[in-house]
């Protein structure tokens, strides 16, 4: 069986960092943390909240007349699963052309290609 991919638009993945930081968190919450990036009602919140849990990407408890939520996924499992969407799909699975992308599109600091450089040696000791 395929394991679930989980494909977040922005505003869910801005309210999955929002749980992942908390742990958990009512929907008002949530709101206060968003509004200070984005302009967002209330019920606008909500509604994603209860669409992510149908999704499988959060839970929900009640406590008195507030749903207080908590991420069903881990941000490394979203992490993972978005960054090789973004690999097999952009650059048809080659990680290569992904990174050599990133080298010539971006600027990148002496201790960003010093780290990148310590990254692939210690994958080829544990490789």
């Amino acid at each position: 069986m395929k394991p679930k991919t989980h494909r977040l638009g922005d505003l869910q993945l801005k309210i999955m960092q929002v749980l992942w930081s908390r742990t958990e968190a009512t929907v008002a919450d949530v709101h206060e943390a968003l509004s200070h990036q984005i302009d967002l009602a209330y019920t606008t919140v909500a509604t994603m909240l209860r669409k992510m849990e149908l999704r499988g990407l959060v839970h929900h408890r009640n406590e008195g007349r507030s749903f207080v939520y908590r991420p069903a996924v881990a941000a490394s499992e979203v992490t993972r699963n978005m960054a090789d969407d973004l690999v097999d799909r952009l650059f048809h699975g080659s990680l290569t052309a992904a990174v050599n992308h990133l080298l010539t599109t971006r600027e990148v600091s002496r201790d960003e290609l010093a780290r990148l450089e310590q990254l692939i040696a210690e994958k080829r000791r544990t490789s």
